[in-house]
């Protein structure tokens, strides 16, 4: 973990660099993904060069490439019909995970329900707004369900029922109609059963054997066997937040939810032992995570680096972290308590932890951040999975203009408009008027010709 201050020559290039990953790695991806891309297309590409190549070939050929990219990338060989995962498999999985799993599955879904439907704007098809009324005119939003979402979830190496939970629930519970599943199954082609655990603790029972950006583009323009979603929603890697980026206007996508990032505000009131568990929660996701402490002690860094020390000796997968802390981590070092405030609303993070004195105070003032974990019994990983707010959140500064995702993701809104013949023709000269002034001599007419017809 380096350590920066505010006051260093080089401070904003180096925060840039951290904070920037994605396009950092789309300048210079890593040596194993160029030769992984060389394997693959008998070229080197850029990840939006493998993005596009393989979004323009799925759209053209369907399940065919589908099949062609899992073989390729993944060393998957299956034909159509084995890419839906039998309904009756779903159906048994509980049985085949350990009971006190599946009993905080099911614990997880049930929070996450509840806090849904305690934060769902408008109930569809039910309770409409009520009209706003001025004379004459009546104007309301009407909300409705999309009718079809692809939950994609992260998998092949480890198992994420938390992500099913987080993706699929919030439409759930706003009403959409359909909502199915992609997923890389592991090597031997099979699904982890605690994935589809979660999928029957929810309701789901349409999983595809498919990840990566052939599942991207297989949800977005349909192919014979996985159907087209209207929105497709969910974490991934770097280049399956390009393939989101990239298929966004022919599907809805929810936000860049990827690679994860951790930001505590801490004092010396911080348990330096919390501070360095929480940075390694989100590190050991893998090299792109970054794992951020912003702070006025100097004290506190020092002893933060000991326990990152000590707990990394540990860490079952401590390669992965170690890498991230080395390339994306870093203790900053501010000069008052309202610079680190700044600081966390220019960094936007995806998750924000605030370990300091009365830090409810602070949470107030935080305006940009996918998640916020206040206090010293807050660890980020509740947030992950069981308190009810969704994981799926905005990443790599996009807090600044993203929400998380939540039920009221998966609702469109439409506004409703009721004239009467008197509101009409007190409105018509405003309307003949504006429409004229931009060379829209039609739309004058559509107004006024209804009052020569009265």
């Amino acid at each position: 973990m380096r350590i920066l201050s505010t006051g260093d020559k080089d401070f904003d290039r180096e925060l840039a660099r951290i904070t920037n990953r994605m396009a950092e790695q789309e300048k210079a991806p890593p040596a194993a993904v160029r030769k992984r891309t060389i394997a693959i297309f008998g070229k080197p590409l850029t990840p939006m060069e493998v993005v596009r190549t393989i979004i323009a070939d799925v759209r053209r050929k369907g399940d065919a490439a589908v099949l062609k990219y899992a073989a390729k990338a993944d060393g998957l060989r299956m034909k159509a019909a084995d890419l839906r995962v039998p309904e009756s498999e779903i159906e048994a999985a509980p049985g085949k995970i350990d009971s006190a799993l599946y009993a905080a599955i099911c614990k997880s879904v049930e929070n996450v329900r509840t806090y849904q439907q305690h934060i769902l704007a408008h109930e569809p098809l039910a309770h409409e707004p009520q009209p706003l009324e001025a004379g004459g005119r009546r104007m309301w939003a009407r909300y409705r369900p999309i009718g079809t979402a692809g939950v994609y979830i992260p998998g092949g190496l480890a198992p994420y029922p938390s992500s099913l939970i987080m993706g699929a629930v919030p439409a759930l519970v706003a009403g959409v109609r359909r909502v199915f599943v992609c997923s890389l199954p592991m090597k031997d082609g099979s699904m982890n059963p605690a994935v589809l655990a979660a999928a029957h603790a929810c309701g789901v029972s349409e999983i595809y054997r498919v990840g990566g950006v052939q599942a991207i583009a297989a949800m977005a323009f349909g192919t014979s066997t996985i159907p087209q979603a209207d929105k497709i929603v969910g974490p991934g890697s770097y280049v399956v937040m390009l393939a989101k980026k990239e298929i966004y206007g022919y599907a809805d996508i929810d936000l860049f939810a990827g690679p994860s990032e951790i930001l505590v505000l801490a004092d010396d009131s911080a348990d330096a032992a919390f501070v360095a568990a929480d940075m390694l929660s989100q590190a050991e996701h893998g090299s792109a995570a970054s794992a951020l402490l912003v702070t006025t002690s100097r004290r506190l860094v020092r002893k933060v680096q000991k326990e990152l020390e000590r707990q990394l000796a540990s860490l079952p997968n401590r390669a992965a972290a170690e890498e991230s802390m080395k390339l994306y981590g870093a203790a900053i070092i501010a000069r008052s308590a309202d610079e680190c405030i700044d600081l966390a609303n220019r960094i936007a993070p995806e998750h924000l932890e605030i370990l300091m004195a009365q830090p409810e105070q602070y949470a107030d003032r935080i305006e940009n951040a996918g998640a916020i974990f206040i206090g010293p019994h807050t660890p980020e990983p509740v947030g992950d999975y069981i308190a009810g707010s969704s994981h799926i959140l905005p990443t790599a500064g996009t807090a600044r203009f993203f929400s998380g995702l939540s039920a009221n993701s998966f609702l469109k809104r439409t506004s409703v408009v009721m004239y009467n013949e008197s509101a009409l023709a007190d409105d018509t000269p405003a309307i003949a008027a504006i429409a004229r002034a931009e060379g829209f001599e039609a739309h004058a007419r559509s107004a006024e010709i209804r009052q020569k017809k009265q």
